[in-house]
C-alpha cells in the first residue's frame, strides 16, 4: 500500500474512511466540501498512478479551466495525456499519448494540457454541438489563442476536421452555452445572425443587449436558460420587455426544450419571418447534430461505449 497527497492511497483494500476514486486508488472521504473540491481532490490522487509530466486533457482538462462543458453524463472517466512509451491502464482512467510539443500549464496547482490540444483531443469523441459549447467557452475565457488553434489544424491529426469546422462556425461573442446552441441552430437554418446587438429606442438610449438579431428584420432571439425563473431576473427581465416595447424590435425566446424536441416549429417560424419555402434538409441537419452530441440519448450511448470500451474494464465474472 502506498500513501500519497492529501491521504490518497493506492492499493486493492479500502480504508475506513476514505472513497474510491478509481479501481486501487482511495482518498479521504470529504462530504463536507463542495463538488469541485472534491473534483480536484481526485484528480491530485490521481497524480499517483501517473507518470511524471503527465497532463489532464480532454473534459477534465476543460473543466479544471474552468470552461463550460455539454451535458455530460453522471459517470465520466478521467482524462489525461502522457509521454514516453506507457500509458496506465485503469479502469476510470483515459490516457492519450503527447506525442506533439505541448507545454503542460498548471492550472489551480494541476497539471493542464493546452487549450488547443484540449480541445482536438475532445474533438474525437464529441459531437459538433458539444465541441462548439467548450471551444466558444474559451474564446470567451481568453483562453485560446487563434495561432495555437491553426497550428493543430494544420497539423491534420485526428480530430482536426470537426475541430476545424466548429473554429471557423464559431460565435465569438457567445455568452453562454445556450446560446452556443440557438446561434447553432441559426447556421443550420441557413438564417444570418448578429450576435450581442446593443438596442437603442427612438431616442438614443440604451435598452438592452440581445443575443441574436436576426439581420434584415427587427426581430430578437435569445435563448431562455434557468437562470431566467430566479426572481429577481424575472423582475428584470420585464423591465426590459417594457423598454422594448418602444422600439419597433420584437423578442423571442427560446429554450432547450424548443431547441431539442421541438425543431420543427422553430424551423416554420423561421422561414415564416423570413418569407421563405421550407426545406426539410434544414431540419435533417439539425437533428443529424443534436443525434451526433451528448443532448441524446443515441449521442450518450455512443460516447459512453467508447469511453468504456478506451478504459480496458475487467470482467471479473469470468474469473470466478
Amino acid at each position: 500500500m502506498e500513501i500519497g497527497p492529501d491521504g490518497a492511497i493506492r492499493g486493492q483494500v479500502r480504508a475506513v474512511g476514505h472513497q474510491r476514486v478509481v479501481h486501487g486508488l482511495y482518498r479521504r472521504e470529504t462530504p463536507a466540501l463542495s463538488e469541485w473540491e472534491n473534483f480536484r481532490l481526485d484528480l491530485s490522487a490521481l497524480r499517483m498512478v501517473l507518470p511524471r509530466g503527465a497532463a489532464f486533457t480532454h473534459v477534465t482538462g476543460a473543466r479544471v479551466r474552468g470552461w463550460d462543458l455539454p451535458a455530460l453524463p453522471e459517470k465520466v472517466p478521467f482524462f489525461a495525456a502522457v509521454r514516453g512509451p506507457g500509458r496506465p491502464r485503469r479502469p476510470g482512467v483515459i490516457c492519450s499519448r503527447l506525442t506533439h510539443p505541448s507545454e503542460v500549464e498548471l492550472v489551480q496547482g494541476l497539471p493542464v494540457d493546452e487549450p488547443a490540444e484540449i480541445l482536438l483531443r475532445a474533438a474525437r469523441d464529441l459531437g459538433e454541438v458539444d465541441l462548439a459549447i467548450m471551444l466558444e467557452s474559451a474564446v470567451r475565457l481568453g483562453d485560446i489563442e487563434p495561432a495555437a488553434v491553426e497550428e493543430v489544424l494544420a497539423s491534420k491529426r485526428p480530430g482536426t476536421t470537426i475541430l476545424r469546422r466548429v473554429w471557423e462556425r464559431r460565435n465569438p461573442r457567445s455568452e453562454s452555452p445556450g446560446e452556443t446552441l440557438l446561434h447553432k441552430f441559426h447556421q443550420v437554418m441557413d438564417v444570418e445572425t448578429e450576435p450581442q446587438v446593443d438596442i437603442f429606442d427612438d431616442d438614443g438610449t440604451f435598452v438592452c443587449r440581445a443575443d441574436l438579431l436576426v439581420c434584415g428584420t427587427t426581430s430578437l432571439h435569445e435563448y431562455d436558460g434557468e437562470i431566467h425563473r430566479d426572481q429577481r431576473v424575472h423582475r428584470r427581465d420585464l423591465r426590459r420587455e417594457r423598454a422594448l416595447a418602444s422600439t419597433p424590435y420584437v423578442r423571442r425566446g427560446y429554450t432547450l426544450d424548443d431547441l431539442l424536441n421541438h425543431p420543427a416549429a422553430l424551423m416554420h417560424e423561421l422561414d415564416r419571418l423570413l418569407d421563405r419555402s421550407h426545406r426539410p434538409r434544414r431540419l435533417r441537419a439539425w437533428r443529424t447534430l443534436i443525434g451526433d452530441s451528448l443532448y441524446s440519448h443515441t449521442g450518450r450511448a455512443r460516447v459512453m461505449n467508447r469511453w468504456y470500451r478506451s478504459t480496458n474494464p475487467t470482467d471479473w465474472a469470468r474469473t470466478a
